[in-house]
């Protein structure tokens, strides 16, 4: 046993020389972590040649980037933390010249382990790197050609923490169903524990296994109306420990057989007044709210105006907004930053709602419905070429997503023909998100209503693009409204919420006015 723990540092001559083998050492650095597993890259030149081919164990497929474009990076999650090192990569004739390869343990910082200079191309076999982390990533800082790069084939060996492990996660607690349709069910439990690392949950439905999810919620889909089903949910490692399964809960299906629920959606909520004002407006559109019975709420930013300190929220969003704090899915505006320290009224008032995947931003389900709550606040340019933390995670999600329809939902718009105007810093955010085939994209900070057709990437009219809604007629001060973009379907400078009426293949919305009247209504949209 000495000897094998001593093959993870020591040279293999040494370790010779202490009575273990060469053979020994090599198994301990030549265990491939990386086939297979997620990867990301900065750019790719088609559909075809996608950053996942570089890790599929095909030397026939390979990976590559933008042309002409110096740095680009590919990244590889090799799903828990291990020791690495060797690292292969077998280049195409677009090899780089000059590149590093760098590591990370949460895929945002990353320190380099080896840099290459003087790159010749056809295969690199990266010996003895000595390094450690969950994230590994090939940076190319200079092409060898005019063209980008690229790789049949990034591998990456060592040797996982979780080896020798057989200490089983902790059983999931807090299983609870957040919905059920006609065809569906949404279930939520709290996270498990483990020694090394909790690679995901088993779903059972009546005892038997119906899908795996890494994350702490899943949507149920394709069952019969009106039928009670038993769930109960199970934790894993990566070590194949498996948990006993948690405490089973009965969850009955609605009549009928569309899968169909409704939502309500506001943005620019709270102002300092309460209902004693019969100019506050908060408290309206909270009766409207009410009026509209939905399954879930969802808050595009500035819940809570001026400074969103925790007093604030107590003393005046709670009194409306509040009453549906339990199916709320709320997401910061700039002004949840307006605070001694940022965010923390919103994080103490809203609590585990508000960050239930440990960030700002999150994602959810609903019946055929994927939902992305996102913080914009979050998102600025970078000088240098990591991005950010937050479109990481977005493109993760979307790639993970199993879900027919997309909703994504931040403050900041990307177009508006409001006051604050269009906003160049979420270019990256509606990119993705048109790249991803998003139907619905909500935003608030502009004090109006705005719906747009579907639009491409640079904001034309486009049938394959999401339809972009502005809500931010929550309650705030409207702001004026200047001059239509060409994709503007419809503009109406009032107060209001937004009615959203979702099926497992459509969606339509309607904007409710303080009278209770229909002030605009969208065509139907089918999913793409």
């Amino acid at each position: 046993m000495r000897l094998r723990l001593l093959a993870l540092v020591l040279p293999i001559g040494l370790l010779a020389a202490l009575g273990g083998s060469a053979a020994d050492a090599r198994t301990n650095a030549d265990t491939l972590l990386s086939q297979g597993k997620p990867v990301i890259a900065s750019s790719t030149e088609g559909d075809t040649l996608a950053a996942s081919k570089a890790v599929d164990g095909s030397a026939s497929t390979r990976w590559a980037s933008a042309e002409g474009s110096d740095p680009q990076w590919i990244r590889v999650d090799l799903g828990q933390p291990a020791a690495i090192g060797r690292v292969k990569l077998s280049w195409e004739a677009a090899y780089a010249k000059a590149y590093r390869i760098e590591v990370s343990d949460d895929g945002t910082t990353f320190s380099s382990v080896k840099e290459v200079a003087n790159g010749n191309g056809a295969t690199d076999d990266l010996t003895g790197l000595q390094a450690h982390g969950r994230y590994l990533r090939l940076v190319g800082t200079q092409r060898a050609t005019s063209y980008g790069y690229s790789l049949w084939e990034l591998e990456v060996y060592g040797t996982s923490d979780s080896s020798g492990d057989t200490q089983a996660p902790s059983v999931p607690t807090g299983l609870k169903s957040t919905g059920a349709t006609a065809t569906s069910v949404a279930l939520s439990w709290s996270a498990s524990t483990d020694n090394v690392g909790v690679s995901g949950y088993d779903v059972l439905r009546d005892g038997v296994v119906v899908a795996s999810t890494p994350g702490t919620q899943y949507n149920d889909t394709g069952l019969s109306a009106n039928t009670s089903y038993r769930y109960s949910v199970r934790a894993k490692d990566l070590a194949g420990n498996v948990s006993a399964a948690s405490a089973a809960v009965t969850v009955t299906t609605s009549a009928g057989g569309t899968g169909g629920f409704v939502l309500a959606a506001a943005g620019d909520i709270a102002d300092r007044c309460t209902a004693s004002d019969s100019s506050c407006i908060h408290p309206k559109t909270a009766k409207l709210v009410e009026a509209i019975k939905p399954a879930a709420v969802l808050t595009i930013g500035d819940n809570q105006y001026d400074d969103a300190h925790l007093a604030d929220f107590q003393k005046y969003y709670a009194k409306t907004w509040g009453k549906f704090k339990d199916i709320t899915h709320p997401i910061p505006g700039n002004h949840e930053t307006y605070d001694d320290v940022p965010y923390e009224g919103y994080h103490k008032y809203f609590g585990s709602i508000a960050t239930p995947q440990g960030k700002n931003y999150y994602s959810w389900d609903l019946g055929n419905w994927h939902f992305i709550a996102l913080d914009s606040n979050d998102f600025v340019k970078e000088a240098d070429l990591r991005e950010p933390a937050q479109l990481t995670w977005l493109k993760q999600d979307l790639a993970k997503n199993t879900k027919g329809c997309i909703a994504a939902y931040y403050h900041h718009p990307r177009f508006s023909s409001g006051d604050h105007g269009d906003n160049p810093d979420a270019a990256p955010l509606w990119q993705t998100l048109v790249s991803a085939h998003a139907d619905l994209v909500l935003n608030g900070h502009d004090h109006h209503y705005e719906r747009f057709l579907p639009q491409n990437a640079n904001g034309n009219p486009d049938p394959s693009g999401p339809v972009q809604i502005i809500g931010g007629m929550g309650g705030a001060p409207l702001y004026p409204v200047h001059a239509a973009h060409p994709a503007t379907a419809k503009i109406i400078s009032d107060f209001g919420v937004l009615k959203l009426s979702m099926t497992d293949t459509t969606f339509t919305s309607q904007l409710i006015g303080l009278d209770g009247k229909v002030l605009d209504s969208s065509p139907t949209y089918t999913c793409h």
